[in-house]
């Protein structure tokens, strides 16, 4: 049988692109058009389709080589039966700009049934499909052909691969997601939710005058979809109460003046914060846990890894900051610069926002006295910070000026009791009024 050299076919003003994944191996039977490697910019990925059948006889790339047009990939055993065919055109995909956010899978057309005799399969929940959001979709033609055969809007799903592209894995993730939820289809003629609550009606805004619509992008999408889901799915209690931050704000200051001379990162206050939580999660071990599916099982965690809410012009992210109890301030203080750095120039990888333990809202640079943090499951509780004042406290003899910081604490209250989320933030308030106690 002939071997055929299969080499990269003309792609455009594309040169020196990545392969980021080989969809072959040696051995392998493939047909005319089957993809063979996946090749990245940074623009755009695209497939490169074999423009013949027969078997691999040898690779010569691999994941990770950059290659550009007449670059070879392999050499093939070309079927005796097959006619040759010239190269086909690589599809290519836009890369986006934002994370894309899990709502619901679209109606699954591909289950049709032929046979009268075979029950008919169902997708599990059905909506109206956003045809161009789909197209739009950063995930390779065999995953969308995936997809399409299981019913699953790609605009949907989230991708965990380089880049946020959606893989395989992603939409039996997704699925898998659903079935768990058990969502009910939200159609259009349905008077109600998922959850049975009633829809809110839909209004002409624009009869009382001139009106935009602009679409959410992905992230707020994905953020208001999360928040949504744990506000209905958790008992939240929120729990209010300040802390003396006088002595701790002279001693940061005394610290960043020190930073300065040695042209170091400065200090912020929400790394002692964070010191004066996994304080608290060690004396009161509930908050450091989760609540496992089935609600009759508390996982109870040993590590501390502490989720940092980070407002960016995209939205809100909240990435992590790990092994909090065996960091210095100086350290956690870097970690913070480099997670929010990376927050807002969308550098985030998936990995970088799980496996939090606990998560902290700071709105302390804003403004605001209190707030009701909803909870980054499957946490159990989050604590809000809000701006620090001046006040009058009594001090047993007189009235003097102490700097007070708000706390809101949220937290799950099947998890944890009212009497123990009041000893949380009564706990918090004594560390942070005294820094020494957490060297103890």
């Amino acid at each position: 049988m002939a071997i055929q050299e299969i080499r990269v076919p003309d792609i455009g003003e594309f040169k020196e692109v990545e392969i980021i994944e080989v969809l072959v191996k040696v051995g392998d039977s493939i047909q005319a058009e089957d993809s063979l490697i996946t090749v990245e910019s940074d623009k755009a990925s695209m497939e490169i389709p074999s423009p013949a059948a027969g078997t691999v006889k040898e690779l010569r790339i691999q994941q990770g080589d950059h290659v550009s047009k007449g670059s070879l990939i392999l050499y093939l055993e070309l079927n005796s039966a097959v006619e040759k065919k010239p190269p086909q055109v690589p599809i290519t995909h836009p890369q986006p700009t934002t994370h894309s956010t899990p709502l619901a899978p679209l109606d699954a057309k591909a289950n049709t049934n032929t046979n009268p005799n075979k029950p008919k399969t169902t997708s599990a929940a059905k909506t109206v499909v956003d045809h161009e959001a789909f197209k739009k979709a950063y995930a390779t033609p065999s995953v969308r052909k995936f997809a399409r055969e299981l019913g699953v809007d790609l605009s949907r799903v989230v991708g965990t691969g380089r880049k946020q592209r959606i893989t395989q894995e992603d939409v039996k993730s997704y699925i898998k997601d659903v079935m768990g939820l058990g969502l009910q289809a939200k159609t259009a003629t349905s008077p109600h939710s998922g959850l049975g609550i009633p829809r809110m009606p839909e209004i002409d805004f624009s009869q009382w005058g001139e009106v935009t619509t602009v679409r959410l992008n992905r992230i707020h999408q994905l953020t208001g979809e999360f928040l949504h889901r744990n506000w209905l799915n958790i008992p939240h209690v929120t729990q209010f109460d300040q802390a003396d931050i006088t002595d701790l704000e002279a001693f940061r200051q005394e610290l960043n003046l020190e930073q300065e001379k040695i042209k170091s990162s400065k200090i912020t206050p929400l790394v002692f914060i964070m010191k004066a939580v996994v304080a608290g999660l060690k004396a009161y071990p509930r908050f450091n846990s989760s609540l496992d599916p089935s609600g009759e099982m508390l996982i109870q965690k040993k590590y501390y890894h502490i989720g940092i809410a980070v407002d960016t012009p995209d939205g809100l992210v909240v990435p992590i900051i790990r092994d909090v109890d065996k960091k210095s301030l100086l350290q956690l203080s870097d970690d913070l610069k480099e997670v929010s750095t990376k927050a807002r120039e969308r550098r985030l990888k998936p990995a970088d926002l799980q496996g939090s333990c606990f998560s902290i809202s700071s709105l302390g640079g804003i403004g605001g006295t209190q707030f009701t943090p909803i909870i980054n499951a499957p946490d159990v509780a989050i604590l809000g910070i809000s701006k620090s004042s001046l006040q009058p406290i009594w001090n047993g003899k007189e009235f003097a000026p102490r700097l007070m910081l708000p706390l809101s604490l949220s937290y799950d209250h099947r998890v944890i009791d009212g009497a123990d989320g009041a000893r949380f933030t009564t706990f918090l308030a004594k560390m942070l009024g005294d820094i020494r106690r957490l060297l103890i």
